[in-house]
């Protein structure tokens, strides 16, 4: 290393005192290896308006009962406690909030991040329940979905007078390579069942622990389970295809993703998440009022479905509903306007779609739903469909981070969807639920 001094011209620190006629300069250096007490309380280390006390505050009003049936501690009786459940949703809505979608993450800034520790308190959270916490609930995260909406719709701060419809394409826990047809999948197959054996052979191996051991299994079993669901994805798949059609494929990694267009025009793994929002396009809160995951890389006929899911969530129907031109079906659109929604969708302009309209059939709500788009006012309603669920959808993947899921399957994904809904509406409206 450089000298930034010669030895004759560094001077002495008697050179410097002298020089400026004082004393030796008095510095205080840290000091670590000094104990020390300190009294803190934790319920101050976050101001009121902080998001981690909001859901906290927001979480307590709710019915949080669907989280804990089955539990089989009880008081007076013996056996470990339940994780506190108001806990465990509090931690992921804001971690999601934060665009922290890992358990692992969030387990390691429970114990580097003051809103995180605030929020368990002394509470021990590991990687684990918080993994198992975040995709083992289903049925409860839409029963508190939609109890939320039904809160916000008796205190008068939801109105389903306009709700906009859009898909997106999330990038599943999959890659390109995981994907093969049926005959690598049987060789896959043994190999995965040699290595089973091979694991079970060296379960006396000294090298591991026992927990180790345990672990090793546990992959080996997984990865051949998985291996076996991609052979029957493979098998339903191929049957509904022609001999003309190219071999179907599924992947060994999460055998319910498909390989679809993704918004910048590639094809990878993803799932096909629907959003359904309403608010208003004058600006406010927006609310996100339906959701689904599927498999499917189109938007076809999902309008219908969407307007099911929302009135068995609010008791209500949509006024209008806002859709781009990907979901346009004749028999979607007939059912949707027959269940008395103004179906607000652009017709198409390119000669092949519309003769595949006619091909599909003209029945009268098709027809009266031409001529409704053909009004002025329709098409002054479309122009607000962009800043209702396309907003939606840009903050749940920049704000959010759901670019891509961490889990794997259907039903998992939309767990993880459900949590980003509910920390969403939550948020939008806490300043009015909590006044």
């Amino acid at each position: 290393m450089p000298q930034l001094f010669e030895d004759s011209q560094r001077p002495s620190d008697g050179a410097q005192t002298a020089k400026a006629g004082v004393g030796k300069p008095r510095i205080e250096e840290p000091q670590r290896a000094q104990g020390e007490m300190r009294f803190e309380y934790p319920e101050d280390a976050l101001e009121l308006s902080h998001p981690a006390r909001v859901l906290w505050d927001l979480l307590g009003k709710m019915d949080l009962s669907a989280f804990s049936k089955g539990c089989e501690a009880v008081e007076g009786a013996a056996g470990r406690s339940l994780k506190s459940p108001r806990m465990l949703l509090a931690l992921w809505l804001y971690a999601l909030s934060q665009a922290v979608g890992s358990a692992r993450e969030i387990a390691r800034l429970v114990h580097s991040d003051v809103a995180y520790r605030w929020i368990a308190g002394n509470v021990d959270v590991s990687h684990q329940k918080l993994s198992q916490f975040r995709v083992g609930y289903g049925e409860a995260l839409s029963e508190l979905m939609t109890n939320i909406l039904a809160t916000l719709m008796n205190q008068g701060l939801l109105s389903l007078a306009v709700v906009a419809q859009d898909g997106t394409r999330t990038r599943a826990a999959a890659s390109g390579s995981s994907f093969r047809s049926y005959g690598s999948l049987l060789q896959c197959r043994e190999q995965a069942k040699l290595h089973v054996k091979a694991v079970l052979a060296a379960a006396d191996d000294p090298e591991y622990t026992r927990a180790q051991h345990a672990a090793r299994a546990k992959a080996a079993r997984d990865y051949q389970e998985r291996v076996e669901a991609a052979i029957a994805t493979v098998t339903e798949l191929q049957s509904h295809r022609s001999r003309s059609d190219p071999s179907a494929r599924a992947s060994t990694t999460d055998a319910e993703a498909r390989v679809m267009k993704m918004g910048d025009g590639g094809f990878r793994p993803g799932y096909n998440v629907q959003y359904a929002v309403a608010g208003s396009a004058m600006g406010g809160p927006r609310t996100i009022v339906g959701v689904n995951v599927t498999n499917v890389g189109s938007d076809i006929g999902s309008m219908a479905p969407m307007v099911e899911q929302i009135e068995k969530r609010t008791g209500q129907r949509p006024a209008v509903l806002l859709a781009d031109g990907g979901h346009i079906k004749s028999e979607d659109i007939s059912a949707t306007r027959r269940m008395g929604v103004d179906v607000i969708v652009p017709p198409p302009d390119t000669a092949k779609a519309i003769e595949k309209l006619k091909a599909e059939g003209s029945d009268a709500e098709v027809i009266a739903w031409r001529e409704r788009m053909e009004t002025d006012e329709a098409k002054q309603l479309f122009r607000g469909r962009a800043g209702l669920v396309e907003l939606a959808n840009a903050h749940q993947k920049t704000h959010h981070g759901i670019t891509q899921v961490l889990v794997r399957g259907v039903a998992k994904v939309t767990c993880v969807i459900l949590l980003n809904a509910i920390g969403s509406n939550l948020l939008q409206h806490a300043h009015r639920l909590l006044a």
